[in-house]
């Protein structure tokens, strides 16, 4: 696991990355930020992450800013985790998806 990649949430649908990138560099130094944005509005989902350059880094920025104020919101922030797959997003057949042993058939 990536220990300097960290998860940012509940964060104001008004911000913007640079906001973070700002206010998170007080930790160190920043090496990505990506806010996570609605595919069909733009908006924001009210998660990003930031990766630092460093794990102490990171460190630092979760001791620093985890259930703090930002933009009128106390921040979550941890460690990111790998994303879980989901029943279907590819990684095997979604329950009730009409397909049985790969085969289609009808209800």
């Amino acid at each position: 696991m990536n220990e300097s990649k960290l998860f940012v949430g509940n964060l104001s649908y008004q911000t913007r990355e640079s906001d973070l990138r700002d206010y998170f560099a007080q930790a160190g130094g920043i090496t990505a930020v990506n806010l996570m944005l609605d595919k069909f509005t733009g908006k924001s989902r009210g998660f990003a992450f930031v990766e630092f350059a460093s794990n102490q880094e990171a460190a630092k920025a979760i001791e620093m800013f985890n259930k703090k104020e930002f933009q009128g919101r106390n921040l979550t922030v941890n460690v990111a985790r790998p994303k879980e797959p989901r029943a279907g997003d590819g990684m095997g057949e979604a329950v009730g998806s009409g397909r049985e042993g790969g085969r289609s058939y009808r209800r």
